[in-house]
């Protein structure tokens, strides 16, 4: 009878931490946003440059699809963080959760395994009840992802007065 060697169990979601991740542009940081979620399936990474809430991420092989090529699932969550995120420092409101009630994604191209995601938002409009927005998000510079969206006001979080709510300036 002949013995294998041990091997070891490939790496399950769980175990990948935002430790693990390489290469992060100069000025981002962590971000912790978006609950169990996004903490799952991140990590994302904020800069605030004073004007501007940059959001991105590095593709990880669990963020691909099996032409390893970033899913359109994950561009899709990054694009539903971005705008709210934007939101939070670009326009002066009451900081509140914003459910998404619609958004429209143009896929322009690829990023690829080991692209660095960016992206920017703009917030188009407020009324009593939502938020209308827009973002382009860019793979190692390249466009790759236009998106909009209508958000609701939702609750008040906390007193509604944080201005740095993801601990970046």
């Amino acid at each position: 009878m002949t013995s294998t060697p041990a091997t070891h169990a490939p790496i399950a979601f769980d175990d990948v931490s935002p430790a693990q991740a390489l290469d992060i542009p100069e000025g981002f940081r962590s971000v912790k946003v978006g609950g169990h979620f996004i903490a799952h399936n991140g990590p994302l990474y904020g800069k605030w440059d004073g004007t501007r809430l940059q959001l991105g991420f590095r593709v990880e092989e669990r963020h691909t699809n099996p032409l390893k090529i970033c899913h359109g699932g994950m561009m899709a969550t990054f694009a539903d963080m971005l705008i709210p995120c934007a939101a939070m420092y670009q326009h002066e409101m009451e900081r509140r959760f914003l459910p998404t009630i619609s958004l429209q994604m143009d896929y322009m191209g690829a990023s690829p395994l080991g692209a660095w995601v960016q992206g920017e938002g703009d917030v188009l409009k407020t009324t009593r009840n939502m938020l209308f927005g827009q973002g382009l998000v860019t793979a190692d510079g390249q466009p790759v992802l236009r998106v909009s969206g209508i958000f609701k006001m939702g609750p008040v979080i906390g007193d509604g007065k944080g201005t740095d709510p993801l601990n970046l300036k």
